[in-house]
């Protein structure tokens, strides 16, 4: 446990707070406040007893009577079946005081609370369950209604409690009526069992390298798939299976010209029906090299793998490759001391060894999304995944009737109430309805407040004269963390633990945030991969040296002439201090042998170790609010545009601010020059700000417009178009750290609006278009 001193806003004042190690518990209840912090607003409670069924174990789940509505109850680990429970419930909103006399909105006798069945699914080769020895069938009369039972009430069962029982193979909670008791036998009407499934009709109709047959569950489609040549067996290898590319674990007992068979959910095989657009309709079409996202067939996860121009998986090498090796960020969560608050371990595991869920459970431990929800939004254009992405969380929101928080900050103490309140708060509380007050100021919440909130504290805890964030080296537009932080502020890692919970709420809430962050970071909130090429975008000179080094040792020179070791130099306020890349690193030397595992290490400490403790702490604060599977539907381009919003482009600012070099030099009438900006001006807003973070890193546009865009040195450096030919390179080339773009002298414009779209797009899958 520990204590911090924080500042308050910008005027410097000391104030004590909690920090995640010793956290304030929230306010509850529904009494106006007087002070900050954030209030747990009810619309009040009702306690009822319940009693816990027969054949209920603990932990598991059980549907009871509360009033007139039916609620989920999760058995106690230290309780049994015929055990009394207390439980809270909210208020039932429309319940008036009548409804809560005696017997008024009872449940009628004999009322099924449950329809579920006991199995995960019903297959031929088990048979169905038996009626229960209570349950007698009444013989069906003229009318030609549903079947009705007569079910005989067991020992020690009392009015209003549950007891189970199996009629037509499902699995049923009844509950008793107040004035029966063991013995009397009440009249039921059960739900209808669900339909069976009919096998899928047609014969081989597989895409790909797989042959589709049809399976008796309607929820799965077998494939039937040849081994291929060098495979081995334990060794995954990837093909297209009903359109869809997955990852096959080729079976111990097989090998390469055998067949095998394996199983793959409908809702992921079924072909989309409306037309791509835009970037995903790109990316559809140029299905290149390069690190792609596919399902893994053993367990249904997201997982990373570099494939080439045939399709073909490339598998892992040993050694670190300058070209193709990648890397993602790996968050192994555990729990804290404090139950509002999870720890984690942050590393960077080879990018062929990551996963993700590719489903998402609601607060029941229940499936709300399915793998085959995620794969088809994967491939929506932008504003259909942000739409579902929308919807997604607010089936994720707590119910209102649960509780709001209402969130009372002073404005001239905003940063540190703003602090309190957020880390006082439980993971639910996070995705709970949020209402702002600033104190002493009239108003209401009506959005305006919460907007202005999300805009402030980000603004603040961004700005570089608090110590946490820097200007970018590479672009003054981006933000990237301070390494030198904890010297700047006091228990500084509470503030990025504190703003990636705001920036989760904020993807949450609809909200956007004030800040631009470097681009390996959205890659490290998405678990993308991370590659020897990212360097350049968080520092220019050293990633440049390192390609140096790397000619050197192409052209048969000698590292050793070098006196390098696996050491880099850190200056924190001015004094330079010695960091070791790897552990012994001051007594290793760069050679042209270790040469790979120099780059190796140069990479992790650029990209994560020089910064691990506060991207962790921003990491758990983010995914304090935002499922993880959730993003998988993003690009890193994408996430961007989704927590800072699309930007406003003036289009006529953009083209007067524009400078020309190279085969355009000072010729802005240049035919393909013309071309270019009649392209741009025709593309939609999305694709606009995809080319500003293609050619400047960021989709930020100064508040003064381009005239003051500026370069990584801090200087102004105007967008700029280069002209170069077409044999230089065949598609449109950026350099970030100057605004430019190398645009070839294409003789159509067909041409270059095919290639600039594509050089734009891809430019977030890490595929390589050279």
């Amino acid at each position: 446990m520990f204590r911090f001193r924080r500042k308050d806003s910008k005027n410097g004042d000391a104030k004590k707070g909690a920090s995640s190690g010793s956290l304030k518990k929230g306010k509850s209840g529904g009494a106006a406040a007087t002070g900050p912090g954030a209030v747990n607003v009810g619309n009040g409670t009702t306690v009822f007893r319940v009693m816990v069924p027969e054949n209920v174990r603990p932990g598991e789940e059980f549907q009871v009577y509360a009033g007139s509505r039916i609620v989920r109850v999760r058995c106690p680990p230290d309780s049994k079946s015929g055990q009394s429970l207390q439980i809270t419930v909210p208020t039932d909103p429309g319940a008036d005081a009548g409804s809560q006399k005696q017997g008024a909105g009872a449940p009628p006798p004999g009322a099924v609370g449950s329809s579920e069945r006991s199995g995960a699914s019903k297959n031929d080769e088990s048979p169905p369950l038996e009626d229960s020895p209570n349950v007698q069938r009444i013989p069906e009369d003229a009318s030609g209604g549903p079947p009705a039972y007569m079910v005989t009430i067991p020992d020690g069962t009392q009015g209003g409690t549950q007891f189970p029982v199996t009629i037509q193979g499902q699995q049923l909670m009844v509950t008793c009526p107040e004035n029966a008791r063991p013995g009397t036998q009440v009249r039921i009407v059960p739900p209808p069992p669900p339909a069976d499934s009919s096998p899928n009709a047609g014969g081989r109709n597989g895409s790909g390298s797989g042959t589709s047959m049809s399976d008796k569950d309607d929820k799965t489609q077998l494939f039937e798939v040849e081994v291929p040549r060098g495979v081995k067996p334990g060794q995954p290898f990837a093909l297209l299976a009903g359109g869809v590319r997955v990852l096959v674990t080729c079976p111990v007992n097989a090998s390469p010209g055998q067949r095998i068979r394996f199983k793959l959910p409908l809702a992921l095989t079924q072909k989309r029906t409306e037309p791509l657009t835009g970037a995903a309709a790109v990316r559809l079409s140029y299905d290149k090299d390069g690190w792609t996202r596919t399902i893994r067939v053993s367990d249904m996860k997201f997982q990373w793998i570099r494939v080439d121009n045939a399709g073909d998986i490339e598998t892992d090498k040993k050694r670190f490759d300058i070209k193709n090796s990648a890397y993602v960020r790996k968050l192994d969560l555990r729990p804290g001391d404090d139950p509002r608050i999870r720890t984690g371990v942050l590393s960077l595991v080879p990018a062929g060894e990551a996963s993700v869920d590719s489903k998402i459970k609601n607060s029941e431990g229940r499936d709300l999304v399915s793998y085959g929800q995620i794969a088809n939004a994967q491939v929506k254009p932008f504003e259909e995944k942000a739409d579902w992405f929308q919807e997604t969380c607010a089936q994720l929101c707590v119910e209102w009737n649960e509780g709001h928080m209402r969130m009372n900050v002073r404005r001239a103490f905003l940063l540190g109430d703003s602090v309190d309140a957020v880390m006082s708060l439980s993971r639910k509380d996070l995705r709970k309805l949020w209402r702002f007050e600033f104190i002493g100021e009239m108003g209401i919440d009506a959005g305006g407040l919460a907007r202005e909130w999300f805009q402030l504290v980000t603004e603040e805890i961004f700005d570089p004269d608090m110590g946490l964030w820097q200007s970018s080296a590479v672009n003054q537009m981006s933000m990237e963390v301070n390494p030198a932080s904890e010297w700047c502020c006091e228990d500084h890692l509470v503030y990025y633990r504190f703003l990636g919970r705001v920036m989760g709420k904020a993807l949450f809430d609809r909200q956007l945030v004030a800040g631009h962050m470097v681009q390996y970071i959205y890659k490290h909130m998405l678990g993308w991969p991370v590659a020897f090429n990212d360097l350049q975008t968080v520092d220019e000179e050293y990633y440049n040296s390192l390609k140096q080094l790397e000619t050197l040792v192409k052209s048969g020179e000698d590292l050793e002439m070098l006196c390098l070791d696996f050491t880099t130099t850190q200056e924190v306020l001015g004094n330079k201090e010695e960091i070791e890349l790897v552990k012994g690193g001051a007594d290793m030397e760069v050679t042209n042998d270790n040469f790979p595992e120099y780059l190796e290490a140069c990479l992790k400490y650029k990209l994560l170790d020089r910064v691990r403790s506060q991207l962790n702490e921003l990491l758990l604060g983010f995914f304090d609010v935002i499922p993880e599977p959730l993003l998988t539907v993003f690009d890193f381009q994408e996430l961007e545009l989704l927590m800072c919003g699309l930007p406003t482009i003036d289009m006529d600012d953009w083209k007067e601010h524009t400078e020309y070099s190279g085969e355009y030099d000072d010729m802005p009438e240049h035919e393909v020059c013309q071309w270019f900006w009649e392209v741009v001006t025709d593309w939609d807003q999305e694709m606009k700000a995809r080319l500003l973070q293609f050619v400047t890193g960021t989709s930020g546009v100064p508040s003064r417009g381009f005239g003051v865009l500026q370069g990584n040195d801090g200087n102004i450096r105007k967008f700029t178009l280069h002209g170069v030919p077409v044999g230089m390179c065949l598609y449109p080339r950026a350099h970030t750290c100057f605004n430019r773009i190398d645009l070839p002298i294409y003789e159509t414009k067909d041409d270059l609006a095919e290639k600039l779209k594509l050089a734009v797009t891809m430019v977030a899958t890490g595929f390589d278009i050279e």
